[in-house]
């Protein structure tokens, strides 16, 4: 509720402010969001290296998990510091171990005091006075990967990662990774957002913070769900005088440079998932009254509670050139980093300022998305920034892929509103379920096509685009925006719900991590009218190389010819219009609709109406009087049947 709140005061904010950029968001054209190869293509120059290392399987000696323990302080500094807190003076830079650099196998695990977070331990990872930190349990074990692959990938390993649990600690040091030991005994499981354990992992950063603050280097604080795309050092050095430089939840750009964002006009919140902070006695006052603020009410969300402390006084501006303004007690120096290239969930996989305003990223961070864990991955994944093990790219069954069509008319004609957003929604929404029917059928992963909108997806009401944003008309939207990602991943019963059906990001067969086998072995097949000389349902592919397969072939057809081709990694349809006629086994049938019925989710939020969501429908085209209307009491508010 309370970031409910945050963001209804923050849009009232942004619908008051004028955009400065309307020449330049006119002046650009819809394909350019294809245009972001050029980002990653550093970060994947070293694949033999990567699947070596991602594919090794560490010698854990031991897993063991001490039970959650609820307790006002679940970080006691006395777990985790040793040795003196005074700050010191610049270290000489000198050879940091590389990271990767993995213990022999035969090799004993050290003990568990061997990882206190002390002085000493971030001094041997710190460079040029600067030490990089995230920290997680082990559900998080392949964003911590990806994190510091990205990070070693651009050239630095200044870093450390905190373990909150025994089974990432050791995982990790096998890996040849810099970690250290949290004393927090968490869950290995994952944690939803809100939850006691969410909570309790926010007050872990804050003291985190305040723990390192001391020992005199200037701490880069990161959460997991984010993975860096360039060197942010070189830019933060551009603030000596800032005490702490924090990222933004916000939508709209203040700047169309590389400049902080202009305080005054920056209504979101200040996100702590990306933040700065340099050791100075103005940043460490606030580290200790913020953890005391949390550690004093557990019902404080950690970043609401770095806005309040921050915002004690926010004014005046340091001078008229650096961004920094005063805030805090007056003396702390902060600056806003500008959410066009630190970018959050939105200005990244939404709006993608970077792209519009010829900007390069120096991080994004997965804000703003609506499949928990699994939609955060996915949207990495879609970005093709996401570091995953070899088999992802390889499943068993194969893959099965098919080229969307859309009508331009269904894409740009009449107004951007909910029946054309739905109309264009619905028409993708029935290729898509056709093709998770073959891929049920063939026992392939199947790979989602791209997926366009005409509005953009909010938990809170708005006019289907944010006013003042650069949010274009239509827009290739994140597969969380229109469907369950969470739970299309998630293991349904067989018995009730039919076989599983594997997905992919749009992206896949584009990404360089795909592996030759893979890219060889292709089978391309194109919808013919049956009845026709050269459409009779052969598993000849003929000279081409082309299968000619009929449409509105069944159930039987499917699996007599495609039976021919199981060795193919790779089968492409031309089109899923009129493809596949139905399912003869009605049972399965039933387990199938059952499944892919929850897989689609809502468009929020319609304005002056409870509720105020509208439900998407697998189903939509079974429905002559269906039509994109939010429910109308609480009793008609559930899932389509």
């Amino acid at each position: 509720m309370r970031e409910m709140r945050i963001w209804r005061h923050a849009y009232q904010e942004v619908t008051n402010w004028k955009p400065l950029f309307v020449t330049i968001y006119a002046t650009v054209v819809v394909g350019v969001v294809f245009s972001s190869v050029y980002v990653f293509s550093a970060v994947y120059s070293n694949n033999s290296s990567f699947t070596s290392w991602l594919s090794s399987t560490p010698p854990i000696t031991s897993h063991v998990d001490s039970p959650y323990l609820d307790q006002s302080s679940n970080f006691s500094q006395s777990a985790i510091i040793a040795g003196p807190l005074t700050p010191t003076s610049k270290l000489p830079n000198r050879e940091i171990k590389p990271i990767w650099d993995a213990p022999p196998r035969n090799a004993k695990m050290p003990p568990q005091k061997n990882f206190m977070l002390t002085k000493q331990l971030v001094e041997e990872r710190v460079k040029d006075n600067v030490i990089i930190v995230t920290f997680g349990n082990y559900a998080f074990m392949d964003f911590i990967l990806t994190w510091v692959k990205h990070l070693t990938d651009l050239g630095l390993s200044n870093l450390l990662v905190g373990a909150m649990d025994t089974k990432l600690l050791e995982a990790l040091y096998w890996k040849g990774i810099p970690v250290f030991d949290m004393g927090s005994h968490m869950s290995t499981a994952d944690v939803g957002w809100g939850s006691p354990t969410f909570h309790k992992m926010g007050r872990e950063k804050v003291i985190l913070i305040d723990a390192i603050l001391p020992f005199g280097y200037e701490l880069l604080m990161c959460d997991t769900d984010m993975v860096w795309l360039k060197n942010p050092l070189p830019y933060l050095a551009r603030y000596p005088d800032a005490d702490i430089l924090t990222s933004s939840d916000q939508v709209v750009t203040t700047v169309v440079d590389d400049r902080l964002d202009i305080w005054q006009q920056v209504s979101g919140a200040y996100n702590i998932g990306i933040f700065h902070w340099r050791p100075t006695e103005s940043s460490k006052k606030l580290a200790k009254e913020w953890k005391e603020m949390l550690l004093a009410d557990d019902n404080i969300w950690d970043q609401n509670g770095f806005n309040e402390v921050v915002r004690k006084q926010l004014g005046p501006s340091v001078d008229g050139e650096s961004g920094l303004v005063y805030a805090f007690d007056g003396t702390l120096k902060l600056g806003i980093l500008p959410a066009s290239i630190f970018c959050s969930g939105h200005t990244y996989f939404v709006q993608a300022i970077y792209q519009q305003l010829r900007l390069e990223p120096y991080a994004v961070h997965t804000t703003f998305q609506y499949a928990g864990t699994e939609g955060k991955r996915h949207r990495l994944r879609e970005a093709m920034v996401f570091y995953d093990p070899p088999e992802y790219y390889d499943a068993p069954g194969g893959f099965l892929s098919f080229k969307p069509s859309i009508p331009k008319s269904l894409l740009l004609d009449g107004e951007h509103d909910l029946n054309s957003h739905f109309a264009v929604i619905n028409y993708q929404m029935k290729q898509i379920r056709t093709a998770l029917a073959i891929a049920s059928l063939l026992n392939r992963t199947l790979i989602m096509p791209p997926l366009w909108c005409r509005l953009d997806r909010l938990w809170f009401p708005h006019p289907g685009v944010l006013e003042g944003s650069m949010t274009r008309q239509p827009f290739l939207c994140p597969l969380d925006h229109v469907f369950e990602v969470n739970v299309m991943l998630k293991e349904l019963p067989v018995e009730e719900f039919g076989p599983g059906i594997g997905i992919r990001e749009y992206s896949f067969l584009d990404n360089p991590l795909l592996p030759s086998q893979v890219k060889q072995s292709w089978l391309n097949v194109q919808l013919c009218q049956g009845g026709n000389q050269d459409c009779r349902g052969s598993n000849n592919t003929g000279s081409s190389g082309v299968l000619r397969f009929p449409k509105h072939s069944n159930e039987e057809t499917f699996k007599t010819i495609f039976s021919s081709f199981k060795h193919v990694k790779v089968i492409q349809f031309s089109s899923m219009q009129d493809a596949f006629s139905g399912f003869s086994d009605k049972e399965r049938e039933e387990k199938f609709r059952k499944r892919v019925k929850r897989y689609v989710g809502i468009w929020c939020c319609v304005a002056d109406h409870t509720p105020g969501h509208v439900y998407y429908d697998m189903y939509w085209d079974e429905k002559p009087s269906w039509k994109p209307i939010p429910p109308l009491t609480p009793e008609d508010d559930h899932p389509p049947r």
